[in-house]
């Protein structure tokens, strides 16, 4: 069993380095996501994860334990990130060709998969990216950090300083923007213009992923889904997206940008 975020929290702040340097390796995928998420740019995402676990270390007496590891670090990955929206141009992530996110390494090959399954994959990942991307950036952090990196609306709302009620109103907004541009890619919900009545079903339907409607509405959405076919495709669509979602909350660090972090990790603990 892995050392729990606590005890290498108390490590560290003994004295331990080398629990400094488990605690932050361990929560270092996270950061690099949010930062390639949220600036667009994979250089960028690497100075933020750097950036951020050496402010972390720095600053790990003063942290209080009143929230989790992560939490604290999506704190000061943030801070970061706007510093680099107002120094850096910032524009929405382009929906790359199959070729280029190949050579970028984006994709991990599944031998168990066809290459038209993985063509498909691949395509399917760009256009998720290219659709966060397009987000303003106050729905894209909620949306990086509720449904890809799967925190709990409270911690997103601790993290970005709102209220649970912003965070997921915010959230249904942005789940509605990024469904409505990959759905065509998926297949799903990209045929049929829904009926006046049904225009907030696919809000409905993500306000009921998020618990937020009672039993009747859940049972009256239900009924209403069976029988139309638009909003079911609709709503599948958003399912899938989040599924897509999720699984990008997967992706490792690169390589080379591990190696380079930790580097300036090990420099910063042996000055320090």
């Amino acid at each position: 069993m892995s050392t729990p975020d606590t005890d290498l929290v108390a490590a560290a702040k003994a004295g331990d380095r080398k629990a400094l340097g488990a605690l932050l390796e361990r929560h270092q995928g996270r950061v690099y996501r949010f930062g390639k998420k949220m600036c667009g740019d994979e250089e960028d995402a690497a100075d933020v994860l750097q950036e951020t676990l050496l402010a972390a270390a720095r600053t790990l007496p003063e942290f209080r334990e009143a929230s989790s590891v992560s939490t604290w670090l999506y704190t000061i990955a943030r801070s970061f990130c706007i510093k680099k929206r107002r120094t850096s141009k910032f524009a929405p992530a382009a929906i790359e060709s199959l070729d280029q996110e190949s050579e970028r390494g984006g994709a991990v090959a599944d031998p168990g998969r066809s290459p038209e399954e993985l063509a498909s994959g691949r395509q399917l990942q760009s256009a998720l990216d290219a659709a966060i991307g397009a987000l303003e950036p106050m729905y894209r952090e909620v949306l990086v950090l509720r449904d890809v990196e799967g925190l709990p609306a409270a911690d997103v709302a601790e993290a970005l300083g709102l209220t649970v009620e912003a965070v997921k109103s915010r959230l249904h907004r942005a789940r509605m923007a990024v469904r409505e541009q990959v759905a065509p890619v998926l297949g799903l919900g990209a045929d049929g213009t829904p009926a006046p009545s049904c225009r907030d079903v696919v809000e409905l339907f993500s306000r009921r992923m998020e618990g937020e409607i009672d039993g009747a509405s859940c049972a009256e959405l239900e009924e209403h889904l069976r029988g139309c076919p638009v909003c079911r495709g609709r709503c599948d669509s958003l399912r899938s997206t989040l599924a897509l979602c999720k699984r990008a909350g997967e992706a490792p660090v690169p390589p080379a940008v591990e190696r380079s972090v930790r580097a300036a990790l090990e420099q910063f603990l042996r000055v320090g």
